[in-house]
């Protein structure tokens, strides 16, 4: 658990490529968090702005560490109103103080509402997009929403004038014939990609100058039988909102554009998550395909979706009903490291939530990944009382990506530790040991046994960190025997 102060929902979470231990969270309506040991343990705050804070928060972060915490405004007390801005607030180190923040998108009284926001860290360029109402929740036909674009080449110092990059207005209902879910994706040359849901679907649209020009003309993607606005059992409102990324890793899959959302196009009672792919920057569109992989007539939907962009693996969050005939709720992840062919689904949760309509549940889940480091997070409800959650999932450490040794065990105790931790293992035969502790990039940082010969038996080995000079951190302890390893991952505190 994250946190259960202040009724947290509807979330953001944020790794930091260069120290994957440094992670920013947030979550409705003013509640940041952040964590500096891979997300073991958390520090909560409440965030403040003379714009006001009013919730959908967004969290991204540049080449230099310095986190950007993106929310709606509610900004009356300098003269404002109600949501009528984006506002972007920056902390250049984690733990430190928050920026007052700066501003784009007011235009009168009219409602700017649900950013999405991408950071290119060729450049720290950022990039949002979000959906502008005339009069949010207006039936007037004179009324219509539609969907807006700005960047900032100065740290957010500062941002252009928004540009409409939408031909079809929709409507102000805040329904599926309005136009809303805009989240902008950068590509390995910079391209700028953004799709978003409405009355036709999925749209689509792209800049390659870095946010100037736009297509004059949008795309569309794929249909979304039943509309992105539906109906799940337990949930005050659920939405399918698209999430858009590109792969801009090395591996063969670069340059892959990725649009994930989930419908009720197989029944109101069989919400399921999708994914579509495009390998010509958005020309043309695959067939959808689908992320769950049961067979079952259940609910699955809220999805979100990144790609870690030190391999290309795609990786899309949801909860999922496939296990209950009730409305019993788990949280599962979808891998995919053959370029959204096929994806293989874990259920990360340790335990079913029943959510219930009274408590508004949030909009969307989210998560992060960096190199095999996946974060996930989300929102459960336990007995009216909501807490926001993520999971620690290591995929480069993972048991479908190592031979683990059947002859022998291996523990390390207690975790976290400081500074002294204990391996235990128990060798079935004669082996050659080798026994050394890594970071988090691989790098070993510590050697106890270094290809011995032990006999059959039981062993215990004590470490001390302070020995060795390390600093608190997330570490690997590695445990080869003849021709297997055996890892546990342990908290220096």
């Amino acid at each position: 658990m994250i946190s259960n102060l202040n009724t947290p929902e509807e979330v953001g979470i944020s790794i930091d490529p260069k120290n994957p231990d440094h992670i920013v969270a947030a979550s409705n309506i003013d509640n940041y968090y952040y964590s500096t040991d891979g997300g073991y343990t958390w520090s909560w705050g409440q965030i403040n702005s003379s714009f006001g804070v009013w919730g959908d928060p967004v969290v991204v972060v540049d080449t230099n560490s310095a986190f950007y915490y993106f929310h709606l405004s509610n900004a009356g007390a300098i003269g404002g109103s109600w949501v009528d801005r984006m506002v972007c607030q920056k902390v250049n180190f984690i733990g430190g103080s928050w920026s007052d923040g700066t501003t784009t998108g007011k235009n009168g009284t009219k409602v700017q509402d649900k950013p999405g926001v991408a950071m290119d860290r060729k450049n720290n360029n950022i990039y949002i997009t979000w959906t502008q109402f005339d009069t949010y929740g207006s039936t007037a036909l004179t009324d219509s929403s539609i969907i807006l674009f700005s960047r900032s080449i100065d740290g957010g110092n500062t941002w252009s004038n928004p540009t409409r990059i939408n031909n079809l207005a929709g409507d102000c209902r805040d329904n599926d014939s309005t136009v809303e879910g805009a989240i902008p994706a950068v590509g390995p040359n910079g391209e700028v990609y953004v799709s978003w849901a409405g009355p036709l679907g999925i749209v689509f649209n792209r800049s390659f100058d870095l946010g100037k020009t736009w297509m004059s003309s949008n795309t569309f993607v794929t249909s979304i039988p039943g509309g992105w606005d539906y109906n799940i059992p337990g949930i005050y409102r659920c939405n399918g909102l698209p999430y858009t990324n590109c792969d801009v890793s090395n591996g063969p899959h670069r340059g892959t554009i990725y649009i994930s959302w989930s419908d009720q196009r197989n029944g109101i009672d069989n919400t399921d998550v999708w994914i579509v792919k495009s390998t010509d920057s958005g020309n043309t569109w695959s067939a959808p395909v689908k992320v769950n992989d049961d067979a079952t007539r259940s609910q699955q939907f809220m999805s979100s979706m990144t790609i870690d962009q030190a391999n290309g693996d795609i990786y899309v969050l949801f909860y999922d009903r496939r296990n209950y005939t009730d409305d019993n709720t788990d949280v599962y992840l979808a891998r995919s490291s053959d370029g959204g062919n096929t994806f293989k689904n874990f259920r990360i949760s340790t335990s079913p939530f029943y959510p219930t309509t009274g408590a508004f549940f949030g909009d969307y889940t989210a998560i992060t990944a960096h190199n095999g480091f996946v974060r996930p997070m989300w929102t459960r409800l336990d007995t009216a009382h909501l807490s926001v959650w993520t999971a620690i999932i290591d995929s480069s450490l993972s048991a479908d990506n190592m031979q683990l040794n059947n002859n022998s065990s291996f523990s390390a105790y207690p975790n976290p530790f400081s500074p002294t931790a204990y391996m235990s293992y128990e060798l079935d035969d004669k082996e050659q040991v080798s026994l050394f502790v890594a970071d988090i990039f691989g790098r070993t940082v510590a050697i106890i046994r270094n290809n011995e010969i032990l006999p059959r038996g039981k062993y215990v080995d004590r470490f001390d960190a302070n020995q060795f000079g390390l600093p608190p951190g997330i570490y690997c302890f590695y445990l080869h025997a003849g021709d297997h390893t055996q890892v546990q991952k342990m908290v220096l505190k």
